[in-house]
């Protein structure tokens, strides 16, 4: 009897400890990267292209609840490394802050999170947490260099596959560069219009349409992969819509409603490819195993 009242006496000790050791570190979080985060959330508010920002913390919450009791079932093997993590990631904050480079602040918080994890309960329980961390990275806006990088490219692709789709049904088009030149009216695929934005938002319901219906890593990997050509191929079917109805209702007709209207069209399009796709993937390859709750 006195050795379980003892054990029980340590159990509680242990989760003190550990609860007054995340409050200090949640609270110290909060300090270092408030200004931070409130630049994140202007982003997220104002950038379209990365307003699927607000729903990626409470997801990513999610999928930590799934994994609690497999976190419970975890040894907690605390780490000292931990501490040399946060402190490389405050460094790294410490040089964003200096050059004005804002993805290096960013990208700094996931380092002090790993490094608090790590240091808090050690490296089995961050293997658990690794999925629901990594998904926290596509709430990051991708640097500017990066982004144009990706941005022009897929312009031009869109363009390309407007311009083919209209020539396919008799439609006279002339295309220089990411202009489309019609019998009444121009067409230009702006940065807006290039599929950046439906590709960072596919990316991220690709992956959840991946956890959530195989848990196979392969499958997962391969839903996720898939929304690049399909984001290519449905924005370039938007154009070319666009295209039609400018060129058989006038040049109204590629602006306003229809415009934003054919973006959620598109959109919904891109997610039934990639549901069929999930449904053709287990038609030929199906699970060796009947499913069971997908929490891995």
């Amino acid at each position: 009897m006195g050795s379980s009242h003892s054990s029980n006496r340590q159990l509680n000790s242990h989760w003190r400890s550990t609860i007054a050791s995340a409050s200090l570190l949640l609270f110290g979080f909060g300090l270092l990267y408030w200004n931070v985060l409130v630049k994140l959330v202007h982003d997220w508010w104002f950038d379209d292209n990365y307003s699927h920002g607000f729903l990626i913390v409470p997801i990513a919450l999610y999928f930590v609840w799934q994994r609690r009791h497999r976190l419970a079932a975890t040894p907690s093997a605390p780490s000292q490394i931990g501490l040399v993590i946060v402190a490389g990631s405050v460094g790294v904050l410490l040089l964003g802050i200096l050059g004005s480079e804002l993805f290096l602040t960013r990208i700094s918080m996931l380092g002090t999170l790993v490094g608090a994890v790590l240091f808090l309960f050690g490296w089995q329980r961050l293997l658990v947490l690794a999925f629901p961390l990594a998904f926290l990275l596509l709430m990051i806006p991708l640097p500017a260099l990066i982004f144009n990088q990706i941005a022009f490219p897929l312009q031009l692709l869109a363009s390309q596959a407007g311009e083919v789709t209209l020539r396919s049904v008799d439609i006279p088009v002339l295309r220089e560069g990411n202009v489309l030149i019609l019998a009444t009216t121009k067409l230009e695929v702006a940065e807006a219009c290039s599929g950046i934005r439906s590709l960072v938002s596919l990316l991220t319901l690709g992956i959840m349409i991946g956890y959530f219906t195989d848990r196979r890593a392969w499958v997962r990997c391969l839903i996720a992969i898939s929304t690049i050509p399909i984001a290519v191929i449905t924005n370039g079917a938007r154009v070319a819509g666009t295209g039609m109805a400018a060129h058989r209702f006038g040049p109204a007709a590629a602006e306003g409603f229809f415009h934003e209207f054919s973006g959620w069209i598109i959109f919904l399009l891109a997610f039934v490819l990639m549901m069929a796709l999930q449904r053709i993937i287990v038609r030929l390859a199906p699970p060796a195993a009947s499913p069971v709750a997908l929490a891995s």
